[in-house]
């Protein structure tokens, strides 16, 4: 019998491990500003979504002001700003970064890609993917290597 329970016990651990970034994405609903005209930012919503995230978008023709409200930095600027649990995430991060700044809750501002990196997510081009590094930053410009994608 108890050789039974612990079989269940564990079986329980490895679905509750195996859910456990869906679900912690779908927790926040991520607001995403973007332009109408920017076809490559519907596309990152689209990825988003695929991983799990409630995303609400907002399209304005404003986004200068929108990444001033937000104090995004001029040098890591891309085409959408989002915000999900007072983080800000500026252009064509991952999923899987945004999920992961989630679980570890830094003590930052937010996490960007800047520019618009061939390959990222909503940036893909056939088989085409450049190098490029997600970057955290603080409030008062900071910015350290998040994450590299190769």
């Amino acid at each position: 019998m108890a050789r039974l329970l612990s079989g269940v016990l564990v079986g329980a651990i490895a679905l509750l491990c195996t859910l456990s970034a869906p679900a912690l994405a779908a927790e926040s609903a991520l607001t995403v500003y973007r332009s109408a005209t920017c076809r490559c930012c519907g596309h990152w919503v689209d990825h988003m979504q695929a991983a799990g995230f409630e995303v609400r978008e907002i399209v304005t023709d404003n986004m200068t002001a929108i990444k001033a409200d937000y104090g995004m930095p001029d040098n890591l600027a891309s085409c959408h700003t989002a915000i999900i649990d007072n983080y800000r995430i500026e252009g064509h991060v991952p999923a899987a970064d945004v999920q992961r700044l989630l679980r570890e809750q830094p003590d930052i501002l937010g996490i960007a890609a800047p520019g618009m990196p061939i390959g990222a997510p909503g940036m893909e081009m056939g088989d085409r993917r450049d190098p490029y590094t997600v970057v955290s930053f603080t409030a008062n410009g900071e910015t350290a290597t998040f994450a590299e994608h190769p």
